[in-house]
């Protein structure tokens, strides 16, 4: 994808969205950031710009989409609070749509169906296992996955399993069907989503990726 000049990013204050935004600044993007609490996000850049709000709200995100070319996302489930995975998703495709943007690259866990998946027998007890420990919350971000097969945007939904908080660079495995792998750095995460931001190698799909 050419002419990107503003990344919009939701989830940027959390551990993993740090490091996507740091990397974001060294590759020469402008970012666009939404957060709910501006005073405790640490990075300083002049490259960044910054909207105070919460994506449930959709005021807040039309805010943030104005003037991105692209849209990225590592957004979590907040402890004690309102879901947010379809909503926030329901917000985000309902903006791209009416501003006419067309790229998605977001992040969710391993544990998320399709169904193309062959997951193997541990991939497959780690789904289970969020299923029978957080059924709520599983129902929640799979209906998101839902939406974006629903929707007409040109998204990619990275899979990933246990994240480590490092900037320790890996070859990663790739697939399609199952995770191959137990981790992968936050770093990787990061790199992997700026390259399908700009590449789409895996429009509309929902690659798993690893630390081999």
């Amino acid at each position: 994808m050419k002419n990107i000049k503003k990344v919009a990013v939701l989830g940027g204050g959390g551990r993993t969205g740090n490091y996507l935004v740091n990397q974001l600044l060294k590759e020469g993007f402008s970012v666009k950031l939404l957060l709910r609490h501006p005073e405790n996000f640490p990075i300083q850049n002049n490259q960044i710009e910054i909207i105070k709000g919460d994506a449930l709200d959709l005021e807040c995100i039309k805010s943030l989409l104005i003037d991105c070319q692209v849209v990225l996302s590592t957004i979590g489930q907040r402890k004690d609070e309102p879901l947010v995975a379809s909503a926030a998703t329901k917000n985000i495709l309902q903006v791209m749509n009416d501003y006419g943007i067309e790229r998605y690259v977001l992040l969710a866990g391993l544990n998320i169906d399709t169904p193309f998946d062959k997951k193997s027998t541990k991939t497959q007890m780690a789904t289970d296992w969020m299923k029978a420990n957080f059924p709520i919350i599983q129902e929640d971000r799979q209906k998101a996955y839902d939406l974006l097969v629903e929707s007409a945007t040109d998204w990619t939904q990275v899979r990933v399993p246990f994240i480590e908080f490092t900037e320790v660079r890996s070859e990663i495995s790739i697939h399609l069907e199952d995770c191959l792998g137990d981790q992968i750095s936050a770093f990787d995460i990061a790199a992997f989503m700026i390259q399908e931001m700009a590449a789409s190698k895996f429009s509309r799909k929902s690659p798993f990726i690893s630390a081999i």
